[in-house]
């Protein structure tokens, strides 16, 4: 039994009609044999290795009253049926009709009263490929855990791999009694008053160094001292400044509430070429992928004749994931926030003032202790935290201020190997996450080979022409190979 973790539990509050916690992965397929079936060898893979997949064995057992955060237990009626499916799409099969199709899967909730997963084998793709729709609840994972998951689900040779057997077959462990989760709230509620008082005077020490108020530093320095003689607060090295983007997002035709429905684009450009341009421009190819959703989403606005005179901010989530912490499906996330630089007209100069604007955020990061940016969800009531949510949906504060960010941007590492399933060679990993109210758009990739496959996820009435945007990925890529020397005698 594990205790989910404050940033775990949030993705369970900030759930509302409209607004779900879980994402999910398209993996696309192709068969070298027509009478393969993938749905049978995912069943048996499951079957095989259930013993090493302990995120998709557990669900949640919640602590009475909402008191504390929920635990995962064992599932002693797991039902593999239930939670494996398949269907087929009409033809031809193309990449719209599939987007469509996972589109009215990721707008639907998780059931949950069972593990908080299910996987879609989708049949009747163009040219015989097989699509996989991996769709888990982002209390689970996060997505450096979620590739991590892939490794052990796929096989990384086309022969298969040999599993050993657990020399004890996994039996669920017994849940506990309201009465013991009831003993365990009470010890942390005992702790946590000492606990959420070093988190609140390190988090205004921070604060303070990030704002340049030397008036404030000198005070929170002062409350240092003393609680440290009190023996209340550890000794800690001082963080280093860095500047946060002034202001809230411009508004923005997603920037709205959110309907229940989704739509899903896909596209895939090439790593190789933005490695061109990484090195052309001395830039990362974290900020290739943020130069390419800046252009894209400024073509789109442009269009529209709705660019604003100031920039989009983009929230870029970075891993706080410590080596030592591989194999664990917590989350370890964190956002920091990055100017696009939407208002800038030369894609060249827009992608320089990136990198700048990440090398800034980056400080933040550096400034602000990783435990810190985690430790911030613990303190929150879990039954408070999810009427916060439906609350702010019900009175629609999205509609009367401007959103802190305009949309979420992000780069994930996936697998740097072929993988397979029963010896189909996996030729594309595409994330589907999720967006919320006042966030209706969310640019998400995912590495895999030479592929950047660009997830696209948007509230259907917000956005009705998303595959635009993915266009716009293209021509962007296109307009800063144009302008790397090393590219232009051999295109």
């Amino acid at each position: 039994m594990k205790q989910l973790s404050g940033l775990d539990s949030s993705f369970l509050n900030i759930e509302t009609p409209t607004t779900f916690g879980h994402v999910a992965s398209l993996l696309v397929l192709h068969p070298q044999d027509e009478e393969a079936d993938l749905y049978q060898a995912l069943h048996r893979t499951f079957q095989e290795r259930l013993h090493l997949l302990e995120v998709y064995r557990r669900k949640l057992h919640w602590v009475p009253f909402g008191l504390d955060h929920p635990y995962w237990v064992d599932d002693p009626d797991l039902d593999l049926e239930f939670h494996l499916r398949e269907l087929a799409l009409p033809r031809p099969g193309d990449e719209r009709q599939l987007g469509e199709q996972v589109a009215r899967i990721a707008s639907r909730p998780l059931d949950r009263s069972r593990p908080l997963w299910e996987m879609y084998v989708i049949r009747g793709l163009a040219d015989g490929r097989v699509g996989i729709l991996s769709k888990l609840h982002h209390a689970t994972i996060d997505g450096v855990s979620g590739a991590e998951l892939l490794n052990v689900l796929l096989d990384h040779d086309p022969e298969g791999a040999d599993i050993e057997p657990t020399a004890d077959p996994w039996t669920p462990e017994p849940a506990p009694s309201s009465a013991e989760l009831l003993r365990r709230t009470i010890v942390t509620y005992a702790t946590n008053p000492r606990k959420a008082m070093q988190f609140q005077v390190r988090l205004a020490r921070t604060v303070a160094n990030l704002s340049g108020n030397s008036a404030a530093r000198d005070a929170v320095g002062s409350a240092l001292r003393a609680l440290r003689g009190a023996g209340v607060l550890e000794r800690n090295p001082a963080e280093r400044a860095a500047r946060l983007p002034t202001g809230p997002a411009p508004r923005t035709p997603f920037n709205r509430p959110i309907s229940p429905h989704r739509r899903v684009a896909f596209r895939t450009l090439s790593l190789s070429d933005a490695r061109t341009v990484k090195h052309a421009f001395d830039v990362t190819v974290n900020d290739v992928v943020l130069a390419l959703s800046a252009s894209a989403l400024r073509r789109y606005l442009e269009h529209h004749d709705v660019l604003p005179e100031t920039s989009l901010i983009a929230m870029v989530p970075v891993s706080v994931r410590a080596d030592q912490g591989a194999g664990d499906s917590t989350n370890q996330i964190a956002g920091v926030p990055a100017l696009l630089h939407t208002d800038v007209e030369d894609p060249v100069d827009r992608l320089r003032a990136i990198h700048a604007s990440m090398a800034a955020a980056k400080e933040i990061q550096r400034a602000i202790p990783a435990t810190m940016l985690t430790e911030l969800a613990e303190f929150a009531p879990p039954a408070l935290a999810a009427r916060a949510a439906r609350l702010a949906g019900r009175l629609r504060l999205t509609d009367r201020m401007n959103p802190p960010i305009s949309l979420i941007v992000s780069n994930v590492p996936g697998p740097r190997e072929p993988l397979y399933l029963s010896g189909a060679p996996m030729e594309h990993f595409y994330p589907v996450s999720n967006i919320a109210d006042g966030m209706g758009l969310n640019i998400t990739v995912q590495s895999y080979l030479d592929n950047l496959d660009f997830g696209l996820v948007a509230c259907r009435e917000l956005v009705p022409d998303l595959w635009t945007i993915c266009d716009g990925l293209e021509e962007a890529m296109r307009d800063l190979l144009d302008r790397c020397p090393s590219a232009k005698g051999t295109r």
